[in-house]
Parts: structure tokens; sequence; C-alpha cells
């Protein structure tokens, strides 16, 4: 699965129906452990992957136990190169997306191994159905090829040995990985490939987003009943598996796991469509409020009067020459007890203009907010394309246009 997402959250490529400073494997609020940067990509592994490759050691070392008898307890450390080989075959799916995205001119903020295997945060959507297609279909087709591999490689060992088990079982995963991503329903890969078709077919993105999300659900669904009933008949009907009921309880439990992760994943793939088609309406234009400029040392009473006068809502604080430095922040302003302004100069009262604050006047949706989330502040200067001041843009506005936005109904 794959997602794309301001900042947002990411995508992530289900196992095989179960399965910045410079230190030395640094932490990353929400992102996990930093293993490296392919192509100028972080990678991070998930405090979740650590529990599932021990699930996948025990699990894998079960069935060694069955398959090489002889092997005793060297088979868990067999089954942990196991679990990070399968895991290394899951982040080479994870590149191909990331290559794609990258050849596509499409920021890439991280990729992230976790729980039910990877995230590929792609931070804009393509802009042609026919690229959405390439985009989702590169991360299978590499689970594919990686199947065939180790396939060749099956084929070159002697059976029963340690290596044609372990090979065997990477085919299979990596064909498991590959067939549930397949599946045509978001967030999985054949979701966005599915959404690729409907978007060529109607022309619209938002059309796509909501057939394939739709599907994603129903495919959610059908996890959460069918998984179980599918692991149950699967040719052992004397309950031989069903020891005690734990592996019933388990087959439940993951298909409730996998069916929540589609589920939810499908969800935000709509509200994320759904902003997308609104970000359009946000405009830095119409959103700026009018300035006038004041020098640092003017009465806050006084730099109030001038706007009141001009029918403003904001005050630049303006050098010798008139050259805009420092913008009041509107906050600071409610801080002042009336009383007390006639005696505080505005300069205390505002921020200094820094890269980032100064923002063009023609700026709009996702490039907006793009420049908007790069340099934080409360209030940004929005001039022309000849340098001269149109205005303050307050975040606050800004915001509460895009509530707006949001609340009307698509």
């Amino acid at each position: 699965m794959d997602n794309t997402g301001q900042g947002h959250s990411g995508t992530g490529d289900a196992g095989p129906g179960g399965p910045g400073d410079r230190r030395p494997r640094p932490r990353e609020a929400g992102g996990g452990i930093l293993m490296g940067r392919p192509f100028g990509v972080p990678v991070y592994v998930a405090p979740s992957w650590f529990l599932v490759a021990a699930l996948i050691t025990w699990v894998f070392g079960g069935q060694l136990d069955r398959v090489l008898p002889d092997l005793g307890g060297v088979r868990y450390l067999v089954s942990l190169f196991f679990a990070i080989a399968f895991y290394a075959s899951v982040l080479v799916h994870e590149l191909a997306h990331t290559v794609a995205a990258l050849r596509f001119k499409l920021p890439v903020r991280r990729i992230q191994l976790q729980f039910f295997g990877g995230v590929s945060e792609i931070e804009k959507e393509s802009e042609t159905p026919g690229r959405e297609f390439v985009l989702a279909f590169v991360g299978p087709l590499l689970s594919l090829v990686l199947a065939g591999l180790f396939y060749l490689g099956v084929l070159a060992v002697e059976p029963g040995t340690v290596p044609g088990v372990l090979l065997a079982g990477l085919t299979v995963s990596n064909l498991l990985v590959a067939a549930f991503n397949l599946l045509p329903g978001l967030p999985l890969d054949g979701g966005r490939m599915l959404r690729a078709v409907v978007w060529k077919l109607s022309g619209k993105p938002m059309t796509g987003t909501v057939a394939a999300a739709w599907v994603g659900r129903a495919l959610a669904v059908t996890v959460l009943i069918g998984l179980p009933l599918l692991t149950h008949s699967d040719g052992f009907g004397d309950g031989s598996r069903d020891f005690g009921g734990v592996d019933s309880l388990t087959d439940a439990l993951l298909a409730a796991i996998l069916a929540a992760i589609i589920w939810t994943g499908a969800g935000n793939s709509l509200r994320m469509a759904r902003l997308r088609e609104h970000l359009p309406g946000l405009r830095a234009r119409a959103l700026t409020r009018r300035a006038v400029p004041v020098q640092a040392a003017t009465p806050l009473s006084e730099a109030l009067r001038r706007a009141n006068e001009a029918g403003a809502r904001a005050l630049v604080v303006v050098d010798g020459q008139g050259a805009p430095t420092a913008l009041v922040r509107e906050a600071a302003i409610g801080g002042v007890p009336e009383h007390r302004r006639p005696w505080v100069a505005v300069g205390s009262l505002a921020q200094d203009l820094r890269d980032g604050m100064r923002i063009p006047a023609d700026l709009a949706g996702e490039d907006l907010l793009d420049t908007l989330r790069a340099t934080p502040a409360t209030e940004y200067l929005v001039v022309e394309e000849t340098g001269e001041v149109f205005g303050v843009l307050s975040t606050s506005d800004v915001e509460r246009a895009f509530v707006a936005a949001m609340a009307r109904p698509s």
C-alpha cells in the first residue's frame, strides 16, 4: 500500500497474511530508528517492526522444526534471518515506489518499515492517472520480480536444506505481498491502480478515489469475515490446526487487524482527496488583511487608531526608509490592556521578518500550505511580484477558511 499525504501519513505494504542528527541510529518523533538514506530518502524502522519480527521468528521457527528437526535451537536464528530478509524485500518494494515518485518529481518524506510492512510517504499527488498507475504498480512488480529470483534460487540449491527452505519462504512471502497489494481497494497498490483507471475514464480524480475507497472498505469486510474461514478450511479437517482454539483466535485477530488497517486507510484516502479538492480555494490574495506601516516606537494606541481609519486589520513595522522589518502579532495586541496601549511601543509586540515569512500574493492551494508549513509563524508579509507590500496573512484566517471549505459538500 502507498499513501500520499502532506507530511501525511503514509501508506503501507501489508505482509504475507501475517506478516536529524548524524549519530548512529537516531530517533525521529513518530518515525523510529533511522537505518539509512537511499536516494536521499530516510528509511526508518518503527518499534512495531520488532514485535512482528519476533512473531515471524517464532512462527517460522516452529515450521522449521517440522521440516528440519535436526536444527534444534539454531532454527530461531535462521528464522530471524528470514524475518530480516523478508523486510528487506518489503524495503525493495517501497524503494520501487520511491524511485518512481522521484522520477516524477514527487517529494518523498520518508520510508518506514512497520507493523504490517512498509510505508512510502509521498507528499504530493500524481499529476496524471497514467503516472498514478505506474507509481502504484512498480511496487507489486518488484515483489513479483523478487519472488522469481528467489524461486530460481530454490531450483539452484539442494531441497530440504536451510538455504532451500529460506529461499522457498521468501518466494512465497513475496508472492503474497504482491498478490495482497494488487487487491483493488485503497489504500493498497491495487486500489491506487483502480483509482487511476476510474480517474482516466471519468476525468475526475475524486471519482476514482471514491470508487477505490469504497472497494477498499468492502475488501476490509471481506478480509474480516473471509480470512478466518479460509485459513480454517485449509485442509486440516481433523482439527489438528485448532489446538485449544489458539490458531482460530490468531486467525480472527489477524483478520481484524488487517481489516482495520484497510478500512482506516480507505477512509484516510477519502479525507485526503476531499482536502485536495478544496485546496485551490485557499488563496493568499483573498485571505490577506490590509495593513498599515508604523515605526517601531509608535505607541500601540496610535497604531491602532491609524489602522481603524484606514480600515486595516494588521500592522507592519517599517524602518526609516519605509522597508518592512517586522510584523505586529495579533495575539500580542490582544494581551495588552486598553489603558496600557498608549505606553506600549508596537516594536515590543512585533516579530522580526525572517526567511520564509515573505510570501507571494499569488500563492494558492497546496503551494500556499507548503510555504506556510516550511516556515511556521502566526503572521506572514504578503508581497506583490514587484516587492510592494500587499498586506499581512494570518494563519488563523487560513485555518478558518480551510475548515469552512472542508465543511462544504464535495
